[in-house]
């Protein structure tokens, strides 16, 4: 448009200005995005659906069924029936049916290792995660810096990492036999693997060979994000190294390493491959994912039950872990440099 001077005019036409939606045709956009969205989604959902509902549904309703027994008539195996709470009570209680009555289940009895078993479990779980934590760290500065020979040494430690469970296992048996390396080395006699606390030793020292590589490397990652500048502008202010490290560091590094943690420490209550491997039928390194495949054996009802309670157990340490210990694990490194 032009004005009577030949000027071009300054004011758009109403048909060149954007449109304002109403209400309705806003709700109309709004659901074709979810519709189209939902689209994509629904096979992701129902494949999960499939692959982690179904198992987790059979397995609580196994655990409130009895195990089939030998019908004493007929010789031949039958349902057993409604089980009420009596699979939990079993394991958390200790107690066993004999005779159809209740009782304390006897020494030998799977029923009555489950405390020392959760006990062993969460032994293994504080002693590995703070040692790998810990180890973790140092192996992570050090890979955080600049010198010859870094990609080597970074592709070095991963190694224990990438070797599978069962070979580190295997690895480590042999390195523990009674005329193995480790005897050898010490000068001693010590049955590393029958013996109690050996026994337990040995699997802590295997799982933290085979698994600080992971806790540094997430550490690492970390600690890439913190940007120099910060240290430098420490440094000009006349920090220490110990001060750098615990008012800078730790504080910018706490939610990767309380991520780290969680899922180490979610790792290390199911673990099952070291000790089973190691120690074979040693009730001393017994953890709980042992006493699953141990009484799955014997009554598969009575082992979804223990599943359940191993879920619940481990459920619990996560979500202590994430909103107690870490309550600002989801703020991002940006928000912790403006806080400190």
């Amino acid at each position: 448009m032009s004005d009577p001077s030949g000027a071009a005019s300054t004011v758009p036409s109403d048909e060149f200005l954007p449109r304002k939606r109403g209400l309705g045709e806003t709700l109309a956009v709004e659901m074709r995005r979810s519709g189209k969205a939902w689209l994509f989604v629904t096979p992701v959902l129902l494949a999960l659906a499939v692959v982690i509902g179904y198992p987790v549904i059979r397995a609580l309703w196994m655990s409130f069924q009895k195990d089939s027994g030998l019908d004493p008539a007929t010789g031949m195996f039958v349902e057993g029936g409604s089980a009420g709470f009596s699979n939990y009570t079993h394991w958390l209680l200790q107690q066993c049916q004999a005779g159809g009555e209740t009782v304390s289940c006897p020494t030998g009895n799977l029923g009555s290792q489950f405390w020392v078993a959760i006990g062993v479990t969460l032994f293994f779980t504080v002693i590995t995660v703070t040692l790998e934590a810990t180890l973790g760290l140092g192996f992570a500065m050090v890979m955080g810096k600049t010198f010859k020979g870094r990609a080597l040494l970074r592709a070095a430690v991963l190694i224990p990492w990438a070797i599978p469970t069962a070979v580190t296992a295997r690895l480590w048996e042999f390195m523990f036999q009674y005329d193995g390396v480790v005897n050898r080395v010490l000068g001693t006699h010590i049955l590393w693997t029958s013996d109690a606390w050996p026994a337990r030793f040995a699997v802590i020292a295997a799982d933290v060979w085979k698994t600080t590589p992971f806790m540094a490397l997430l550490l690492l990652a970390g600690l890439q994000v913190i940007p120099a500048d910060v240290y430098e502008a420490a440094r000009v202010d006349g920090a220490s190294a110990w001060q750098r490290f615990t008012q800078i560091t730790l504080p910018l590094l706490k939610p990767a390493l309380l991520v780290a943690v969680l899922f180490r420490t979610m790792d290390a209550l199911r673990m099952y491959d070291l000790p089973a491997i190691m120690t074979l039928s040693n009730p001393s390194t017994r953890v709980v994912s042992i006493l699953v495949v141990d009484q799955v054996r014997q009554g598969p009802n009575s082992a979804a039950a223990l599943s359940t309670i191993t879920f619940l157990m481990i459920f619990a340490v996560a979500f202590v872990l994430v909103k107690v210990l870490g309550a600002n694990a989801v703020r991002t490194q940006e928000e912790q440099r403006e806080a400190h």
